[in-house]
């Protein structure tokens, strides 16, 4: 296939093109470098059948050439980028999806929105499955991301209906790995980064707040596999292993044989209690499920941060 994906020079973008590429694909990655960043694809470019375009993807879109597949992943996906860039991460879900899925109904090719656990906002029901409808605050400081990609998921299922557009969307869980950006505000880079330098761990809250990870070979795998499959509507992409944001900081504290302190700090506005997939969709339709235990994919991480 020939397949374009949007943030492709993001952390998990990045990732998708290298896994797109090695099973024989050919790769178009657009990308704004807002979040994004080259050296994430550096090993890339030299690959005949990979290209890059620096684009904004919430202007005019075109592709010259057939396309098979686009899959719309750009858009800043942590905390600290999305409460810094609010109105572009409206715009890229708003605007960037409309655009996408104009380039894919032209070009007649498979649509993948990527699409997050954030959908669901606080949620009230646990594990989460997919025809629960989430329990968002529209209107605080995380309702430009949330709301975002729930527009996003209502406009890609709108093409589906009335134009026949072939649609998949993923809901992402919290994944982490090589490539993730240090102090990008997500939990496993904070943690990680800080043991490392000997700083303390910062815990938001008591840490009695509950994430599930996944480690982003696991991420890519299923994103593929719904990519390749026949099922149209969300699918949650996630591990359904679940700890508490306390115990991921002692994991990673002992992983590193950091001498670092935990420290606590307020807990951020809207900051979901608890988070889990139920992936029962994903092991029925998909045949996926998480390999890489979370030990071994934050020390694989771990690895990668302390290169230098």
């Amino acid at each position: 296939m020939r397949v374009v994906v949007t943030g492709g020079a993001g952390f998990l973008g990045s990732h998708l093109c290298r896994a797109l590429l090695d099973r024989g694909d050919a790769v178009v990655a657009i990308d704004n470098l807002i979040t994004g960043n080259l050296d994430n694809v550096d090993d890339l470019l030299a690959r005949g059948e990979f290209s890059f375009i620096e684009q904004d993807v919430t202007n005019h879109l075109d592709v010259p050439g057939a396309v098979d597949a686009v899959l719309h992943f750009a858009s800043p996906a942590s905390p600290v980028d999305y409460l810094e860039h609010p109105i572009q991460t409206l715009k890229v879900g708003s605007l960037g999806t409309h655009k996408t899925l104009g380039l894919a109904k032209a070009k007649g090719a498979r649509y993948l929105l990527a699409s997050t656990s954030e959908v669901y906002g606080d949620p009230q029901v646990h594990p989460q499955t997919e025809d629960y409808w989430g329990h968002v605050n529209p209107i605080g400081p995380r309702g430009v991301y949330d709301e975002a990609k729930r527009f996003a998921e209502a406009m890609t299922m709108a093409y589906h209906r009335c134009h026949g557009v072939d649609v998949r969307i993923v809901r992402i869980f919290n994944t982490f790995g090589e490539q993730m950006r240090p102090r990008d505000g997500r939990v496993v880079s904070n943690f990680l980064v800080q043991a490392l330098a000997g700083e303390p761990l910062t815990v938001y809250g008591d840490g009695d707040q509950t994430r599930s990870f996944c480690y982003v070979a696991d991420e890519v795998r299923g994103i593929l596999a719904l990519l390749d499959s026949n099922y149209v509507g969300p699918v949650n992409i996630g591990n359904p292993e679940e700890h508490t944001v306390l115990e991921l900081a002692r994991l990673v504290l002992e992983l590193t044989g950091s001498a670092s302190e935990i420290v606590h700090r307020p807990l951020p506005v809207d900051d979901p209690t608890q988070r889990k997939p139920d992936i029962t969709l994903a092991r029925t339709e998909l045949g996926w499920e998480p390999e890489v235990p979370l030990a071994d994919g934050l020390a694989r991480t771990a690895k990668w941060f302390g290169r230098g």
